[in-house]
């Protein structure tokens, strides 16, 4: 089969395709044959290297030498003690710990996939189970009369949190590059700025604010809250990460404002209701650009770039 494959940290260029065996599902996995695989910023980081945690499994080098979780196909082979899945099933899932969607075939825990609705294309059933969970916990406090913030709200995941927390009822501001101002506002951003240029620590204060690229001080991220408000980070740099965990923990205590790292809970139970609500039309699944397998490298920077519009992905089959 063909497959994109990296044997070493870097920039887009040390990935290559090559043909590669077909690999074999073991007890409790399937065997899917790809039809599209959603690109997410964790694929980047882990392309890359950073920040730090994305090595996980592999210091030295990659753990896996097929990148792409969010996979979306049909079931081609059924491993030992697996119920509920037959050959040709349609399914969709986010296979983190054995990624390999970026290839014609994949293995996945059966644990880790579910049917794919009817009414989805498998190109916008690839954009839901990271992405999804992500919005739907990060904005599970929103509600009437309460401010929301989402920092890199022009991605998958910020596309998606904005929606929610707007049909929640939130007045919601989004932060992202200028070139994503129209997108965030076309899927419901009450107010939209511009990092380069604004600061949305010393704006209003929030009620919530999801961090999805977390990388300034604690302090500020305090300042950004209103007394009682809760800000929650789920991507950025390491360092940042453990000042939230650790010092922002503290501070927010004192201070009577939560500071915390979104712990994402994973898997059909959390993706199916998301996308039980992009079949109803109450959230809108924003595909970007799709992209053929040769050219992972490009979808890659694309997303990894900050250029992205919602979601990119990669169309295999």
């Amino acid at each position: 089969m063909r497959a994109v494959v990296y044997d070493r940290y870097g920039p887009p260029s040390v990935l290559r395709v090559e043909e590669v065996p077909v690999p074999s599902p073991a007890r409790g996995q399937l065997l899917v044959r790809v039809a599209a695989t959603s690109v997410n910023l964790s694929d980047w980081e882990t392309l890359r290297g950073s920040p730090l945690y994305s090595r996980i499994g592999g210091l030295r080098k990659p753990a896996r030498p097929v990148l792409g979780s969010d996979i979306a196909g049909w079931v081609e082979a059924v491993g030992p003690e697996v119920t509920g899945f037959a050959v040709g099933d349609e399914v969709y899932g986010d296979n983190l710990w054995l990624k390999g969607g970026f290839a014609e075939y994949a293995v996945a825990p059966a644990s880790a996939l579910a049917h794919k609705p009817d009414a989805l294309s498998f190109a916008e059933a690839s954009t839901i189970p990271q992405a999804g969970p992500i919005a739907w916990q990060g904005t599970a406090t929103a509600g009437p009369g309460r401010r929301v913030l989402i920092n890199g709200a022009g991605g998958g995941s910020g596309s998606f949190a904005i929606q929610l927390a707007k049909r929640a009822g939130a007045h919601v501001t989004a932060v992202d590059n200028s070139d994503k101002l129209d997108f965030m506002r076309s899927v419901g951003a009450d107010e939209v700025l511009d990092y380069r240029t604004q600061d949305f620590t010393r704006g209003e204060p929030q009620d919530l604010v999801l961090d999805l690229v977390a990388h300034r001080s604690v302090f500020a991220y305090r300042r950004a809250l209103a007394r009682g408000g809760r800000y929650l980070c789920v991507g950025g740099t390491t360092r940042a990460l453990l000042r939230v965990l650790t010092v922002g923990a503290a501070l927010g205590l004192s201070t009577g404002r939560r500071l915390g790292v979104l712990v994402v809970r994973t898997g059909p139970e959390y993706f199916e209701p998301f996308a039980e609500r992009c079949v109803a039309g109450e959230v809108r699944i924003h595909v970007d650009r799709t992209f053929p397998l040769d050219e992972v490298p490009q979808a890659l920077a694309h997303v990894g770039e900050g250029r992205s519009l919602g979601k990119v992905v990669v169309e295999v089959a």
